[in-house]
């Protein structure tokens, strides 16, 4: 795994029968209390969506570093959370770090009920790419005015992609997050 690169992970685990609210409740604490941590970025949780699922939850987490990722697997506070979910649980929780933006793609998550609107999505994205298009253009397109027009479009999408993918996004999704969650 990269350092100074945000890390995503995908958390499973199942509830209880019966006892999917209290869960729930204390997962969405936990979660809460995740966010205190130095480095977090995001988590969302994914209910299940349909009987065929058996209770299992889904929290996609996001950290800066893998070792901001690791100070909150090792903190107490996390431990008493396990301890404080286990009655209520009817797994212990499986884990699955997924690299950079995969986690988005994967065709094993369901989609989220909580997912801000598409026309919030749409505009956060659109703050992003609209300044690094535009930088980019301004900075990079005046040395490669000798280039053929696809090779200079292959290199600047290639380099926005990048920088939207690493460095923009994961920021301006965790500043426009209050935003995106009303």
């Amino acid at each position: 795994m990269e350092k100074n690169v945000p890390v995503s992970r995908v958390v499973r685990r199942k509830a209880k029968l019966g006892h999917e609210k209290a869960y729930e409740a204390l997962l969405k604490s936990m979660v809460e209390a995740s966010s205190h941590f130095p480095g977090y970025l995001s988590a969302t949780v994914i209910p299940p969506h349909t009987h065929a699922d058996q209770g299992e939850y889904q929290i996609v987490q996001r950290f800066a570093t893998p070792e901001d990722l690791a100070r909150w697997d090792e903190s107490d506070e996390r431990a008493m959370w396990h301890e404080r979910i286990r009655p209520v649980a009817e797994s212990a929780p499986a884990y699955r770090l997924v690299p950079g933006l995969k986690v988005w793609f994967s065709s094993q998550l369901p989609h989220a009920t909580t997912a801000p609107p598409r026309w919030k999505m749409t505009t956060v994205n659109w703050l992003g790419i609209f300044p690094t298009v535009a930088i980019c253009l301004g900075l990079i397109s005046p040395f490669l005015a000798t280039w053929p027009f696809l090779a200079r479009t292959a290199l600047i999408t290639a380099m926005v992609a990048a920088l939207m993918s690493y460095a923009i996004m994961p920021r301006l999704s965790r500043w426009m997050g209050w935003w995106l969650k009303r």
